[in-house]
Parts: structure tokens; C-alpha cells; sequence
């Protein structure tokens, strides 16, 4: 790499915005009652509104704009109460109509921010500049036929938002602490899947950089269709040194939209950029501007559900959690639901944490399913842990027998159960008397030992008393009676 001047690393600064697209989770598309479903056979999900036959008409889905204003709110956004479609007029194989139904000057939600914590605990601010309504295209597959693409439209027409970010972000890191943060937001306000894989959610990332202290922006790159947080990530360190050595070489940024190869990690130009003038923007004559009342926008403010950062701090704040359990709670909407549904039975929340973000985890993992699918309903979870904490039963018993018991039968009593299966500690302590004394006089060594000031041999005997008694015993009780028997 030839060196004009001398320019290190550090006097170049990333300058980017992204462009999120995020396909709403809507049973029917935007503007007709076609299924929205991702997976079906080629052109399974079309009519004469996806195919754009003449005369077809499209008619607005209102569930799209709850979606969009859900996450308008959450992104602090003002929500503009009239807006209304503009077409974008550009010819590609698979979007029939010539044009994409779109938001152009006028969209739904305008200025808004979102806050993302990186990685050494500092608060960002992101600014949202805006988030318009939009339909996808179809898809052109290039690779079943030696002479013929093929088009397949069940996609055309299926709900998109675009969320574009101000061009704050400042490192690689803070994209994708701001796409995790975006998916994490779209699955906890049911607004999408999320899902990278299937396209849910794509982003194409504006790259430029520019000499550190500089206030005018550099020219921008737009790299396309970035898949998954790892690749905006490569996309953004391979366009950050690209353009970089380019400009210390002495050459010039040239604008152009790009392509991410995800297995080389690098990018290539597919087109040089057109201007936003090239897409002949116009309103939408076949649809009615979008009017949202007063009285639909208060009831959406009051339907949103506490965003994942509220619920974490109320957790960290009322039940004394650590903000690593909390954040447990906050992204997990159904875990959320069923500790609250517990809260209601149990003595000791904390208990319910450690339980919850535990064993319980740990055998759901297990069993890989998650606890929108546990059969143990929560006031029952409570009435085991409530049990465990009165020193009636032993954590491992309840574990290992009742609670498996219990998932077969949701509709029994715990306590109940417990005492059927003869399960429950029992404070006999002249049982416990003679099973101490078996112990004693079988590990007569390790008794001379412990008064030696070998104290670790308790352990040993608690376990075998513990087996003695088949678990149904509390283990500081043995311990107690242990070190009176043999002072």
C-alpha cells in the first residue's frame, strides 16, 4: 500500500446510517388478503392485487399501521397522524406493478432515538430520522434453469417498515448493538419475527468515512441486503480500511451501492448510485391517505407493553435482581409471563428468580422447549418452591420426583402430591437420631478425624444420613443434630 501522506488510522473516523427493512409478522399482506407466510410453494400466496393485474386495486391492511406505530412509540418517534402512499417507479422482473408502493415524503414516524449500551457499559443515542410503510418485491431465482430466471411472488406485496437511522453510528459496535437491540424490540412488541434467515429483518448499511475533527460527511457507499449481525459488522470493518487506503493512496470515494460477499468478507460495486429523482416519486392515486384518529392513537399508547429496558430496571429495582438476570426476563416475553402469573403464589421472589433462571432453565434447555410450552403451570411452581423454602421438602427431591410428577398432571395440588408420594421432610429427630448413630459408628476414623479439627468430614456425614433417610430429610437440620452428637 503506497503512502502519500502520512495519515494514521486513528485521524479517519466511520461515519453510517442504517436502512432497516423489518417484514411485519401480519397473517395477509399490505394491501390484499393474500397470507403473508414465509415458506410456501413458488406463487402459493398471489391474486390479482400481487400480480398487478389491470384493474386491480389494493386496499390498506390496518394491522400494518398498528405495527408501524408500535414501533414508532417505542422508538420515541413523533407519529404523524396523516400520511399517506407514494409510488417509487423502477422496473425490476419481479415487481410486477413497475412501481413499489411506498412512503416518500410524508412517512409514519419521523424523529425519533433509540439509546444502546455498548460493550464497556457507555449509553449511546442513535437518532431514528424516520420509519415508512412499504411493500417487498418478489424474488427472481437465477439458478433452476439454464435459459430462464423464474419469479416467484408470494413475497410481493408482503408488509415492510423501513427504519433509517441518522448517520450517528460511529464504530461496527454500535451497529450492532442497534440491530440487536431493533430485533430484540420487533419480537417483544410482536411487530416481527425478527428472523435474519428468513429475511424478516435485512439492513443495507450508508459507510463513508472522514478525517477525525471533520464536520462534512465523506462519500457514502450503500452496502445491500446484510443478513445477520455479524456480517454488518464485516461489511463495515472491510468498507471502513477499503476506503480508508483508497483515500491515503490518493484516490477518491467514488458513491455506489455495493454487494457483501459473506464467505470472502469483502464488498463489490453492483451499480453506481441513482438519485432519488431517478425513481419519479409521486403520490399513490388508487389509496386514501392514512388518517389516524386521536382516539386510535391513544389507544395504541396505552396498549404498548413496558419496553425491555423499563422491565429490566423494575426488576433490577423491586426484586433486587442483577441486571444480567433481568435482562433474562426482559428479552424473554413468555419467561416474563409466567414469572409474574408466579409472583402472585410465591413467599420469596428471589427464590422464583433463582429457580426460574436455575433448574428450571437448565430443564427446559434440556428438554429444549421453552416455558410457553412447560407443563408445570406457575402457581404450582410457586407451591413447590414455597415448599422447599419452609424446609418441607429438599430442593433435589422436588427436582427430581415432584416436579416431573407434576408435569404429567397440571391440574394437581403440589402439597397435596408431595404428601401422596410420601415425599415431604419429616422432622422425626429420633429417626433422624438413629440413622446419625448408624452413620457415627460406621465411619468411626473420620469421626477421630472431625475432632482432630478435620471439619470437611461433615459433609460425609450428612450425605449418608441424607441417604438414609431417602432425601426426605433438610440437610442443616442432620447438620445441626451432627455437630450436637458429636461435641
Amino acid at each position: 500500500m503506497s503512502t502519500h501522506h502520512d495519515i494514521s488510522t486513528s485521524e479517519f473516523e466511520l461515519v453510517s446510517g442504517l436502512e432497516i427493512h423489518v417484514q411485519l409478522n401480519t397473517k395477509s399482506k399490505i394491501f390484499s388478503s393474500d397470507s403473508a407466510a414465509f415458506g410456501a410453494k413458488p406463487n402459493a400466496h398471489i391474486s390479482a392485487v400481487s400480480l398487478a393485474l389491470p384493474g386491480a386495486l389494493p386496499k390498506l391492511n390496518k394491522e400494518v399501521v398498528a405495527k408501524a406505530v408500535r414501533m414508532g412509540l417505542a422508538l420515541n418517534c413523533t407519529i404523524n397522524q396523516l400520511n399517506y402512499f407514494d409510488r417509487k417507479n423502477y422496473f425490476y422482473a419481479d415487481l410486477p406493478k413497475g412501481y413499489q408502493i411506498t412512503q416518500d415524503n410524508k412517512p409514519i414516524c419521523q424523529n425519533g432515538f433509540l439509546n444502546v449500551v455498548l460493550a464497556n457499559g457507555e449509553e449511546k443515542r442513535i437518532g431514528i430520522n424516520r420509519i415508512h410503510l412499504e411493500e417487498d418485491a418478489g424474488k427472481s431465482i437465477h439458478d433452476q434453469d439454464e435459459q430462464f430466471s423464474f419469479v416467484d411472488l408470494n413475497r410481493a406485496g408482503v408488509p415492510l417498515i423501513e427504519i433509517v437511522t441518522e448517520p450517528d453510528i460511529r464504530s461496527a459496535e454500535e451497529a450492532s448493538a442497534l440491530l440487536t437491540e431493533i430485533r430484540k424490540l420487533v419480537r417483544h412488541l410482536d411487530v416481527s419475527d425478527g428472523n435474519m434467515e428468513e429475511g424478516s429483518l435485512r439492513c443495507d448499511a450508508n459507510i463513508s468515512i472522514r478525517e477525525a475533527g471533520a464536520m462534512e460527511f465523506g462519500t457514502r457507499c450503500e452496502v445491500k441486503n446484510l443478513n445477520s449481525i455479524r456480517n454488518v459488522r464485516r461489511a463495515m470493518e472491510f468498507e471502513f480500511n477499503r476506503q480508508r487506503e483508497l483515500i491515503i493512496a490518493g484516490g477518491k470515494i467514488i458513491q455506489s451501492t455495493l454487494n457483501f460477499d459473506a464467505e470472502q468478507g469483502t464488498t463489490s460495486p453492483m451499480r453506481t448510485k441513482e438519485e432519488a429523482n431517478d425513481y419519479r416519486y409521486f403520490p399513490d392515486p388508487d389509496l386514501a391517505p392514512v388518517h389516524i384518529s386521536d382516539e386510535w392513537l391513544a389507544q395504541m399508547k396505552f396498549e404498548m407493553p413496558a419496553l425491555p429496558s423499563e422491565i429490566s430496571n423494575y426488576l433490577v429495582e423491586s426484586f433486587g435482581l442483577t441486571f444480567s438476570e433481568a435482562t433474562i426476563f426482559a428479552e424473554d416475553v413468555p419467561l416474563l409471563y409466567y414469572f409474574n402469573a408466579a409472583l402472585k403464589s410465591i413467599n420469596t421472589p428471589k427464590s422464583l428468580v433463582n429457580w426460574l433462571t436455575g433448574p428450571i432453565r437448565a430443564l427446559l434447555n434440556e428438554k429444549e422447549m421453552g416455558v410457553a410450552d412447560f407443563q408445570l403451570l406457575p402457581e404450582q411452581l410457586a407451591d413447590v418452591i414455597n415448599m422447599v423454602d419452609d424446609k418441607q421438602l429438599t430442593p433435589q427431591i422436588a427436582l427430581q420426583v415432584l416436579i416431573p410428577a407434576l408435569m404429567k398432571d397440571n391440574t394437581a395440588d403440589a402439597s397435596v402430591l408431595a404428601k401422596e408420594m410420601n415425599l415431604m421432610i419429616q422432622e422425626n429427630e429420633d429417626e433422624l437420631s438413629v440413622f446419625i448413630d448408624q452413620v457415627l459408628g460406621k465411619y468411626d476414623a473420620q469421626v477421630q478425624a472431625y475432632k482432630k479439627g478435620k471439619k470437611g468430614v461433615l459433609g460425609l456425614f450428612v450425605g449418608e444420613v441424607m441417604k438414609l433417610a431417602k432425601g426426605k430429610a433438610d440437610a442443616q437440620k442432620i447438620n445441626e443434630l451432627l455437630q450436637e452428637k458429636l461435641k
